[in-house]
């Protein structure tokens, strides 16, 4: 029998002062057992970095391969934003441009060789996507902070992301990546 997914809830005071948005979130994420902690991160992080309306998770969560880790679709289906978390396949990315208005990468991976794959092949408006990575030694640090309840705050400002649980901080450098 497969392990089960771990539900986690995030009650999160974010402040976005590059956007101006100050909001208060109660997120639940569950977490596959085949999913690492940077990726579960990496997730609520693109997550709170692009809120907007009709953003959501697949309702599949990660079971499907084909959909995007985070989308906003207006009712009529218009893909309004399609984020990929990791380092997708540049096939994948392809079809995401292909479908979307706008496409995102949030990674915590080496990007050297995910870029390269990306030049070699013929990605439908590679120019257009952006791609940001994190520190994996920041998430590291903030992962050993995760438990089932989390309540904290998030700052991000000039690319810079700042982590608050209780009296405890970390910050690192969002890079942004071109193709």
């Amino acid at each position: 029998m497969a392990n089960p997914s771990t539900l986690h809830r995030f009650q999160i005071d974010f402040s976005d002062i590059d956007r101006g948005v100050y909001k208060a979130f109660d997120l639940r994420l569950a977490k596959h057992p085949s999913e690492s902690h940077a990726y579960l991160l990496t997730r609520l992080m693109a997550y709170l970095l692009n809120d907007r309306e009709y953003l959501e998770f697949p309702p599949g969560g990660l079971s499907d391969p084909d959909s995007p880790g985070i989308s906003a679709v207006t009712p009529n289906g218009e893909i309004l934003l399609w984020v990929e978390i990791g380092n997708p396949s540049a096939r994948k990315l392809h079809k995401a441009s292909k479908a979307a208005r706008h496409v995102k990468v949030y990674t915590y991976k080496d990007t050297g060789p995910f870029l390269q794959e990306i030049r070699e092949n013929k990605v439908h408006r590679a120019e257009t996507i952006e791609i940001f990575s994190i520190d994996v030694k920041f998430l590291d640090q903030v992962a050993a902070h995760i438990e089932r309840g989390n309540k904290w705050g998030i700052l991000h400002q000039d690319g810079s992301l700042t982590v608050s649980i209780g009296s405890w901080s970390e910050s690192t450098e969002m890079m942004k990546h071109t193709v």
